[in-house]
């Protein structure tokens, strides 16, 4: 009887090797071998290098790898004399950013609240990241037709109040910087899409004392808005009150404008923030 035919023989690893030992690991496993060093090496005071392999069990030329790379962004540092690991300054900017930021979203709640009993219209925080309005926190208007931004919600910074209420704040140069060589989309006739016209609507809220966003983004929509200073005198965030345009009137956007920004003085003072005067 003729043999039949075989399959193909299919290439096998070689005993005792790992099928994927030289796979290139995921950037997703990269990032949890990184996250897991800089827990160890910020729960400690110092941490050599053998150390932090016996605690995470992986070899030592990949802690090595994983800490030269998190260093290089400043979230862990090197002690060439003692070759222990410490965690960067880089790491405490960005924890420290958290701790503000939740400060923030806890001391400015009833500030929100008098402000949003006070208008009648929502009342709002955000910061600026990254060239974008972020809004953290907000306490809604009881009215049936209202603003609403969910928390983690990105905005343009130059069609927004609390955008343009921290840009007030920065210098001409700063503002350049930023926005030069971005584009500054067009939302409705009212946006600012130029920084001409940007800087000349900057240039009046510095001399009132707050910003007005008059359906820039949003037809229907007004918002007034004030920045909150950190220590330092540094915008870190806006407070708002947005609401239809038919409830905010223009005299209506007078009366409040001043209401606003004491609702900003004062979150700024329970922050421990210095209120800045333009």
């Amino acid at each position: 009887m003729a043999d039949e035919p075989q399959p193909p023989r299919q290439g096998r690893a070689k005993p005792g090797r790992k099928a994927n030992e030289n796979a290139a690991p995921s950037s997703v496993q990269v990032l949890d071998r990184s996250l897991k060093l800089l827990d160890l090496v910020a729960s400690g005071d110092g941490a050599a290098l053998t150390d932090l392999s016996d605690q995470s069990g992986m070899a030592p030329s990949t802690v090595h790898r994983l800490l030269t790379s998190l260093a290089g962004h400043g979230m862990v540092t090197h002690d060439a004399e003692t070759g222990a690991w410490t965690i960067g300054l880089k790491a405490f900017e960005i924890g420290n950013a958290f701790l503000r930021f939740r400060k923030l979203g806890t001391i400015s709640r009833p500030f929100l609240k008098q402000l949003m009993e006070r208008s009648g219209e929502t009342a709002n925080i955000g910061i600026e990241d990254g060239g974008d309005v972020v809004f953290i926190s907000q306490v809604e208007s009881h009215a049936p037709m209202r603003a609403f931004f969910r928390p983690g919600r990105r905005g343009p910074i130059h069609a927004s109040g609390i955008g343009k209420a921290i840009l007030s704040s920065w210098g001409d140069d700063e503002i350049n910087r930023l926005l030069v060589a971005r584009p500054l989309p067009r939302f409705t006739e009212n946006t600012r899409d130029t920084l001409p016209k940007l800087l000349a609507d900057l240039e009046a809220i510095r001399t009132r004392g707050w910003s007005i966003d008059d359906e820039e983004h949003t037809l229907g929509m007004r918002c007034l808005a004030a920045p909150i200073f950190n220590e330092y005198g540094e915008a870190i965030a806006g407070i708002s009150v947005s609401g239809p345009a038919v409830r905010l009137p223009d005299g209506t956007l007078a009366a409040l404008g001043p209401v606003v920004r004491a609702a900003a003085e004062g979150v700024t003072r329970a922050m421990g923030g210095r209120v800045v005067v333009a």
